[in-house]
């Protein structure tokens, strides 16, 4: 008798080992982007909510002007500077932005022309801009804020934010993505035990459909 159960016993082993490896995978993968998506998650869910009511919050900005004049050898080489052109300003004069106004101007491309010097400075939750008269080497720095929440709402849509916070964004996205599909195979694995499974996930599916066909025209 014992030989002959032998040979059933095998196959329900094997497949309960298989379970046992795909379960031990998914919640080692399902921990790990929950770990690394976290503090985005918390940060994408709470900026929802904030730019869902930005009418709502107030936001007062924040003008702060500051004045600056290039020194004379600065100015003289701004000289051979084109008089038409997109070009960032020379090394030296962006550093003499960086030290006399705090202004990260290297690199950035400029509205030049015969008479000034523009560059655009935005960032996130707020704007700014310098400008350089090519005469007189007087400057004017303008920088505008709008607060943490306009600062965190920017963040959430990737604006004026640079390109180390882009590639965040996409790998934060990846991470989200493996989180889900591996909850989703988790429910999948464990909705025998739990009926509730599948009725909660066509739930979570059909909401945003209906509400996306009935009520956004």
């Amino acid at each position: 008798m014992t030989d002959a159960a032998a040979p059933a016993i095998k196959p329900k082993t094997a497949l309960n080992a298989r379970r046992s490896f795909w379960l031990k995978q998914l919640h080692q993968w399902h921990w790990i982007s929950a770990a690394v998506s976290l503090a985005g998650l918390l940060l994408f869910a709470v900026t929802g909510i904030t730019l869902n009511h930005a009418a709502q919050i107030p936001a007062e900005p924040v003008v702060v002007e500051t004045t600056a004049k290039l020194p004379a050898p600065l100015l003289e080489r701004l000289a051979a500077f084109p008089g038409d052109t997109t070009d960032p300003v020379p090394d030296a004069v962006a550093r003499w932005a960086a030290e006399a106004l705090g202004a990260s101007i290297a690199g950035r491309p400029t509205e030049t022309t015969a008479d000034e010097i523009y560059v655009a400075l935005p960032e996130p939750g707020g704007d700014g801009w310098l400008t350089i008269d090519r005469a007189t080497g007087e400057a004017l720095r303008e920088r505008t804020t709008r607060g943490w929440v306009a600062w965190a709402n920017d963040l959430h849509k990737g604006r004026n934010t640079g390109p180390v916070w882009y590639w965040f964004i996409d790998v934060f996205a990846v991470a989200c993505g493996v989180f889900a599909l591996t909850g989703l195979a988790l429910a999948w694995m464990h909705a025998r035990q739990r009926p509730s499974t599948w009725p909660l996930l066509g739930l979570g599916v059909l909401v945003p459909v209906v509400i996306a066909l009935l009520f956004i025209h």
